[in-house]
């Protein structure tokens, strides 16, 4: 089975930086312009539940969590 995949949106971002504070091991803020940094697309079973709750708290709705597929397609 497929691990879960994350993607982002730095064009929705807005710098919240609420995925970083309940994920920090899978996002991080860009020191430039504060926008979310994907660090782990593929987060070990560990963090999956920190970067769904991550994804589930983002204001701007700029992080997916893409599910596996079961069968692996």
């Amino acid at each position: 089975m497929n691990a879960p995949r994350l993607s982002v949106d730095r064009e929705r971002c807005i710098g919240a930086g609420m995925c970083a504070m309940t994920a920090p091991d899978v996002f991080d803020q860009d020191p430039d312009d504060g926008l979310v940094l994907l660090l782990d697309a593929e987060p070990p079973a560990a963090r999956r539940a920190s970067a769904r709750t991550a994804a589930g708290v983002c204001p701007s709705g700029a992080i997916t969590l893409h599910e596996a597929d079961p069968l692996g397609h």
